[in-house]
């Protein structure tokens, strides 16, 4: 079981070794260019704040808003220390505007020809401070609850960020197919996730593969219904500016659409799955007599339990992100034929049942596999482990 499982994980890891080589391999350095005028981006601190001139009317009667003299200070690139003053302009349109005060830190966009600022204006917040407190937080509570599991967790969970952001999304970039990749990717990822935290076993395993199968499930399901349905991938207006990407690169969008229903159901698929190989595990321990059939059925009454939590957690969770888009619909009386019909809402009904329907057909599998791969498990040793 052991070298089987060695060999396995060998495999996986050497493809995912070299497939993140061979992306970077075609990528050449790019070359610094001398350019007459620049722009370069850095975080600033707010010093000061004060009214400008008031701004006239736009010819469509909107107003452009109101005027603030900033005055700035940088705090990281080459003018780290430099002082720079500024107009900022803030729309009168909710949402556009970026309202500063004292001491709040931004992204500044600075215009540099040569050694000199010849213009600067505020970007956005600085936000990013924020995003790394919250993620260590989480980590340290996975550590603090989960101890070496939460470690190991936390470190899966990095090397799922690097293989995403490092093997997967330059094949995209490269125009390898969006379905295949993913799949593959998805395979190492569960294969490194649950071998770290749960260890070279059964449970593992037979997680391994009711992930995999789930998630290719999904996938096939996806890739069929959505060309049945004529989706066209362009439901989002980042797939639409794809498009106009200066590489010009003919990317596959539809599976680029799949591929992305894929990675959506594969944490909920993952979840599943290994919850279920550890209960088998757990009842074979505790009454090693259970044969294949009643491991079976005690997994398939497990899953019972989480299908409709999980399920529900799976539709919940995109249902939550379009709560804008269906008050639109609301406010504008659509009717009901012409909303269900729409590329984008499609979309998204296809993403939610597709990757609901790999989890319940993970729940079978995972139970088949952890029922047939702990009845190898001799009586003896079972109740001498015990």
């Amino acid at each position: 079981m052991r070298k089987f499982m060695a060999i396995y994980i060998i495999v996986i890891l050497s493809f995912f070794i070299f497939s993140g080589q061979a992306c970077l391999a075609g990528e050449a350095d790019p070359q610094a260019e001398v350019k007459p005028e620049q722009e370069i981006v850095v975080r600033a601190k707010v010093l000061n704040v004060s009214e400008g001139q008031e701004l006239p009317e736009a010819m469509d009667g909107w107003t452009q808003g109101k005027e603030q003299l900033l005055t700035v200070k940088v705090l990281s690139g080459t003018f780290k220390g430099e002082e720079i003053k500024l107009s900022h302009v803030i729309p009168d349109q909710p949402g556009l505007g970026v309202i500063v005060k004292p001491g709040d830190e931004v992204v500044l966009s600075i215009q540099v020809e040569g050694n000199t600022i010849t213009s600067a204006f505020v970007s956005d917040h600085a936000r990013d401070k924020k995003l790394y407190y919250l993620a260590g937080l989480f980590a340290l509570l996975m550590v603090l609850i989960g101890r070496m599991k939460g470690l190991k967790s936390v470190f899966s969970l990095v090397l799922t960020g690097v293989g995403i952001f490092y093997v997967l999304l330059p094949m995209l970039f490269k125009g390898h197919s969006p379905i295949l990749a993913t799949v593959l990717l998805a395979a190492v990822m569960t294969t490194i996730t649950m071998t770290l935290v749960h260890g070279v076993n059964y449970k593992t395993l037979a997680g391994i593969i009711g992930t995999t199968s789930g998630v290719l499930v999904a996938g096939l399901l996806a890739l069929l219904i959505g060309k049945a349905a004529h989706l066209t991938g362009f439901s989002s207006e980042e797939m639409q500016m794809l498009l106009y990407i200066p590489q010009k690169i003919a990317f596959d969008y539809q599976g680029l659409l799949f591929a992305g229903m894929i990675i959506g159901a594969l944490g909920a698929v993952m979840d599943v799955s290994i919850s279920i190989a550890s209960a088998i595990e757990e009842i074979k321990r505790v009454n090693p007599l259970l044969g294949t059939k009643d491991l079976f059925r005690s997994g398939m009454n497990v899953g019972g339990d989480i299908m409709g939590t999980m399920a529900n957690t799976l539709i919940l969770a995109y249902t939550g992100g379009a709560i804008p888009l269906i008050l639109i619909f609301m406010a504008y009386e659509m009717p009901y034929l012409k909303m269900i019909n729409l590329d984008l809402i499609a979309t998204e009904i296809v993403r939610a049942l597709t990757g609901s329907i790999g989890l319940i057909m993970a729940i079978p599998i995972t139970s088949m596999v952890a029922g047939l791969l702990f009845n190898r498990v001799k009586r003896k040793s079972a109740v001498d482990s015990e």
